[in-house]
């Protein structure tokens, strides 16, 4: 099989599969050095910040199989893909516990002021007394998106001892029954924003979640309360947030983990706010969830190969 990989996966999977394999490592290549990498390739591998579109695609006649490695397809041309016959893959359960983790480590650092405590403290001072926090205890967390990384966010708060609120895009009577038994209480979007103390996004990129917090729906959120975007960059109107954050006190902090520019030299627009976290879209990024990942693609590949060899054979018997 001829593979391109193009994000960084673990070493051990591309050393697997080159000992029968033809693999090409190429890590984030520019949309034109994409089109020239994929044309003889029938296996693509990739993570988030590279995009598959059709105009990428077309360029590889043989392409049979893309895995996404991670949460949701939405940097890749689905219905381009599913329309040529290619096979898709996407591995989301390794993620959920790392950015579900990451979740709770932005609103620790943001409830309890851990940057500007460091901070402080490097500089000689002893801001004990000044740097009074809030607890996650007893408050109320509110998740936009309660499904694969969200439920486990859902989970921890209940565990921490916060109330819990949600909301998903196709609420049914089932689901809050089952949410309901878990110590979650599944409710409309707008209910979520006005109730949470803190405000977690999990939802995937698609057009009905593009600026999904927009101006209107950061003005219903509570007096105080914290925001962390940890699901995509767009979700979050950024123009509309930073307004918030320098014409209004109602945030008291922001922790950014996923923005609208993202890369190398890309400059946030939040980054000289000091009640502002940002992070380089390291949610799912731990030694353990590369592992995970790493040992389900070369499940996914191996299968995919042993189905392609049968098929050959079949083929040939027939013949």
């Amino acid at each position: 099989m001829k593979v391109l990989v193009v994000s960084s996966i673990d070493t051990s999977v591309i050393e697997n599969m080159r000992q029968s394999h033809d693999v090409a490592v190429h890590v984030n290549p520019d949309i034109d050095k994409l089109k020239s990498l994929i044309v003889d390739r029938e296996v693509l591998i990739l993570r988030s910040g590279v995009d598959i579109n059709a105009e990428v695609m077309a360029c590889a006649p043989n392409l049979k199989l893309i895995v996404r490695a991670g949460c949701g397809l939405d940097n890749i041309d689905v219905a381009f893909a599913q329309g040529r016959g290619i096979e898709l893959h996407s591995i989301p359960q390794p993620a959920a516990y790392a950015v579900s983790e990451m979740t709770f480590a932005l609103m620790l650092a943001l409830a309890r002021r851990i940057f500007a405590a460091d901070e402080s403290r490097r500089a000689g001072q002893w801001l004990k007394t000044q740097l009074k926090g809030h607890l996650l205890y007893g408050k109320t967390l509110g998740i936009i998106g309660v499904g694969n990384i969200g439920s486990r966010v859902a989970e921890l708060g209940v565990a921490w001892g916060m109330r819990v609120v949600g909301c998903v895009e196709f609420p049914t009577a089932e689901r809050v029954e089952q949410f309901k038994a878990k110590g979650v209480e599944l409710t409309d979007f707008n209910r979520v924003l006005s109730e949470a103390d803190f405000l977690t996004m999990h939802v995937p990129k698609k057009e009905s979640t593009k600026y999904l917090v927009n101006a209107d729906a950061l003005s219903m959120m509570k007096k105080g309360s914290f925001l962390v975007n940890i699901a995509r960059g767009g979700v979050v109107d950024e123009a509309a947030l930073y307004k918030i954050l320098t014409e209004d006190e109602r945030l008291l902090g922001v922790a950014l983990d996923v923005h609208e520019e993202e890369g190398e030299g890309k400059l946030s627009p939040f980054r000289e706010m000091k009640n502002v976290i940002l992070t380089p879209h390291i949610g799912s990024m731990t030694v353990d969830t590369y592992a995970d990942m790493g040992r389900r693609i070369l499940n996914i590949f191996n299968d995919f190969v042993s189905r392609q060899l049968e098929a050959q054979t079949e083929q040939e018997v027939l013949a």
